[in-house]
C-alpha cells in the first residue's frame, strides 16, 4: 500500500531535470545566442563613421502632382 502512495511521487520526480527555469534556454542555445550577439556587435558601425546630417533652412520640395 505504501508503494502505491509513493508511485505518483516517483513518476513526477522522473519528469524533467528540475534545474531548468520556465522559459529558460539550454547551454547549447545560450552559446548560440552569445555567438550571434558577438557577430552582430562585430558588424556594427561606429557612431563616428556616420556623417552629420546637413543643417539648413530648406523645406522639402512641393509635390508636382496636380491638385483636385
Amino acid at each position: 500500500m505504501k508503494l502505491l502512495a509513493l508511485a505518483p511521487m516517483l513518476l513526477l520526480a522522473a519528469c524533467g531535470r528540475g534545474n531548468d527555469a520556465p522559459g529558460g534556454v539550454t547551454a547549447g542555445e545560450a552559446k548560440a545566442l552569445d555567438e550571434a550577439a558577438e557577430m552582430l556587435e562585430a558588424r556594427q558601425i561606429s557612431p563616428s563613421a556616420i556623417p552629420a546630417a546637413p543643417r539648413g533652412d530648406t523645406a522639402p520640395e512641393a509635390s508636382s502632382a496636380p491638385e483636385n
